[in-house]
């Protein structure tokens, strides 16, 4: 609806402008996308599900002869159309920068800390869409197979690159004549779609090879340790983060745990506490053991994560003199601290001595240095 409006605005506006018509009103003003429609507005990335894009996964992984003759691909061998799949697969770019990449686009590079057996592949990612030329880390199984196809790629004369103008070694090309744009949406995909039983079109749509890009872009966003949108951002080329957003969705596990979870806790040795607030609870320094304390599984090494963590709370906690001394194991002015706190509300809410009188726990234990 609002490209609509936009497209017929823009049409009278030049009219106006070309002196086609009369200027009678101001196609800016009168034809405003409503505020009801700009409501509806907003990023909603066509990420493939889960389950699809797993099944599509093993397909591509799988990729044998068999499967181009059943799709009737008799054009290029199977080490090309097995590269340029596991590209579309892994690499999260557009199906024209696949189709522009470089002979010698992989690179392969030793990582800071990384064993020698595993050394990070990188893509060179030509002059695209919204920007110039960059390097992204992938997957080595795609480094791999582009190297499997660039060992048997005929030697062919240099093609022009259809953004640049310039005459370059063009990837994913045969015969002298460079795969199509669109063979990634009307063959490759169905081929893999056909072999990984599932269908080219689901809630959102058809699988298009764009919506590969925001299914990536997602799982990146979303996985066990996650890439920041700016580091997202740089992965796939954009000039702008408000560009990544419109690929990188948010799954609901990601945030429900994100909001039932504590984001940061605070080592007391014989445990950790989880309330947001530590700096201010009264019970820092000498621990009751209410609901936002969690229990460790050994205290082995209490007496060493201990002190490192009263050195840390003593350089960045404001402490009062009685719970300065207290940390600094003063017996008798822990005690004093533990009697003047023994009716004070814990976070949770109940006192130290209701705590203490608890079936649950068997004595209020304070933090110990």
């Amino acid at each position: 609806m609002s490209s609509y409006i936009s497209a017929t605005r823009t049409l009278l506006r030049d009219c106006q402008e070309w002196g086609w018509c009369t200027r009678r009103f101001d196609p800016a003003t009168a034809l405003a996308t409503p505020r009801s429609v700009r409501a509806m507005l907003g990023p909603k990335p066509r990420v493939i599900a889960d389950d699809t894009w797993a099944k599509i996964l093993w397909a591509g992984l799988n990729l044998e002869a068999g499967d181009l003759a059943d799709a009737g691909i008799r054009a290029y061998p199977l080490e090309l159309v097995r590269a340029l799949t596991l590209t579309w697969l892994f690499a999260g770019q557009r199906s024209d920068e696949i189709m522009r990449l470089r002979v010698g686009c992989v690179r392969w590079q030793q990582s800071d800390g990384a064993s020698p057996a595993t050394p990070v592949c990188l893509l060179d990612i030509p002059v695209h869409k919204t920007g110039t030329a960059f390097t992204k880390p992938v997957d080595p199984l795609l480094g791999r197979s582009i190297e499997a196809w660039q060992a048997i790629r005929p030697v062919q004369p240099p093609m022009i690159d259809r953004k640049t103008g310039e005459a370059t070694d063009l990837l994913f090309a045969c015969r002298a004549i460079p795969v199509a744009r669109t063979y990634i949406n009307a063959t490759i995909i169905p081929m893999l779609c056909r072999k990984a039983g599932v269908s080219q079109t689901d809630v959102r749509g058809r699988i298009t090879s764009h919506r590969a890009r925001a299914t990536i872009a997602s799982q990146l966003y979303n996985a066990k340790e996650p890439m920041t949108l700016f580091e997202l951002q740089a992965w796939l080329g954009h000039r702008s983060p408000e560009t990544t957003q419109h690929y990188a969705q948010i799954t609901p596990n990601t945030l429900t745990k994100a909001y039932t979870e504590p984001w940061q806790h605070y080592d007391l040795g014989h445990g950790y506490c989880s309330y947001t607030f530590f700096e201010q609870c009264p019970h820092r320094m000498a621990c009751a053991r209410c609901d936002f304390y969690i229990p460790k599984p050994s205290s082995k090494a209490q007496l060493l994560e201990a002190k490192a963590d009263v050195e840390r709370r003593l350089a960045i906690i404001p402490l009062t003199d009685g719970e300065r001394a207290a940390v600094e194991q003063d017996q008798q002015a822990l005690g004093k601290l533990l009697d003047a706190l023994s009716n004070t509300p814990t976070p949770a809410g109940p006192t130290p001595r209701q705590i203490a009188q608890q079936p649950s726990y068997s004595a209020w234990q304070p933090y110990s240095t």
